[in-house]
C-alpha cells in the first residue's frame, strides 16, 4: 500500500482528535488509539479512513498488539504521534508514589513503549515520531511535580530517539503546547487564571487544538524532512517570557 498513514494515541478528544482530522484532510489513513472505548468509537464512527483501536499505552502487551494490528491493517506506518497523557496536578507533599507512578506510566512509559514497538515499521518507511510534551516540561510550575517531570523526560527521550534512530531515516521531534483552549481547560480554569494567562502570554490568548495539530502534522511531513531532535514550543511565546513581569510590558 502506498497511502501514507499515521498512528495517533489519545485520539478520542482534544489535540489528538484535531490531529487525526488534519491527517485525514491531507489524505492519510489514521489509526486512532485511546483507552476510552466509548469516546473513541463515537468519534471514529463519524469519520472515514480511520482505524479505531482501544489500547492503554501504559501496558506493554496492549501496545505490542496495537502496533501489530496497525501495521497489518494499514499496511505501513509512516508516522507515530505519542499524544496520550494524563494531567494530574497537586502539591509535592501531597503527591504519593502511586499518583507519581500513574502519571509516569502514561506520559513517559507510554511514549517509550509505543515508539519502541513501532521502530521496525518506521524503519521501512523512514517515518517520523512526534511526542507531545508540554510547556510544563520546559519551565517549572506549581502543582506539576509529576506532570512536569514526565513531560521534561519526554523531551529528553525525544532527543535520544533522534540520535539513535536517525541512521534509519527516522525523525523524532517534540511539541510542547502552552495553554490550550480545550473544553476541559475552560471548565476548570477560573476567570482569574484565564486573565493571568492572557497577561503572561505574548500573544495574549490561549492556543487552539487545531493550532497545535498543525505543528504536529508539519513535523510528520516531508516539509520537515531535515528537522529532528527538536522541541517546538507551540505556546504563543509563553516560554520566551522567562521571569519577566507582565506589568513591565504595559
Amino acid at each position: 500500500m502506498t497511502q501514507r498513514t499515521a498512528i495517533v494515541t489519545g485520539a478520542a478528544r482534544g489535540i489528538g482528535l484535531a490531529t487525526t482530522r488534519q491527517f485525514l484532510a491531507e489524505g492519510r489513513r489514521v489509526a486512532m488509539i485511546d483507552r476510552d472505548a466509548e469516546a473513541l468509537m463515537a468519534e471514529a464512527s463519524q469519520m472515514e479512513g480511520v482505524l479505531p483501536i482501544v489500547c492503554d499505552v501504559s501496558k506493554p502487551d496492549e501496545v505490542a498488539n496495537m502496533i501489530d494490528t496497525c501495521a497489518a491493517k494499514l499496511g505501513r506506518v509512516d508516522a507515530l504521534v505519542n499524544n496520550a497523557g494524563v494531567a494530574d496536578f497537586g502539591p509535592i507533599e501531597e503527591t504519593g508514589f502511586d499518583r507519581w507512578r500513574r502519571v509516569m506510566a502514561t506520559n513517559l512509559n507510554g511514549v517509550f513503549l509505543c515508539s519502541q514497538a513501532a521502530i521496525p515499521h518506521l524503519r521501512e518507511t523512514r517515518g517520523a515520531i512526534v511526542n507531545i510534551a508540554s510547556i510544563s516540561g520546559l519551565r517549572a510550575s506549581t502543582l506539576r511535580v509529576a506532570y512536569g517531570t514526565s513531560k521534561a523526560a519526554v523531551i529528553h527521550l525525544t532527543q535520544q530517539q533522534a540520535v539513535e534512530l536517525g541512521e534509519y531515516g527516522i525523525r523524532a521531534n517534540c511539541v510542547a503546547p502552552g495553554p490550550v483552549r480545550t473544553k476541559l481547560a475552560m471548565a476548570v480554569h477560573s476567570q482569574e487564571i484565564i486573565d493571568a494567562y492572557h497577561d503572561a502570554i505574548p500573544l495574549n490568548r490561549y492556543g487552539t487544538e487545531d493550532e497545535i495539530a498543525s505543528v504536529i502534522v508539519f513535523l510528520c511531513s516531508e516539509k520537515a524532512s531535515y528537522v529532528t531532535g527538536q522541541t517546538i514550543a507551540s505556546d504563543g511565546g509563553f516560554q520566551a517570557t522567562g521571569v519577566g513581569l507582565p506589568a513591565l510590558r504595559r
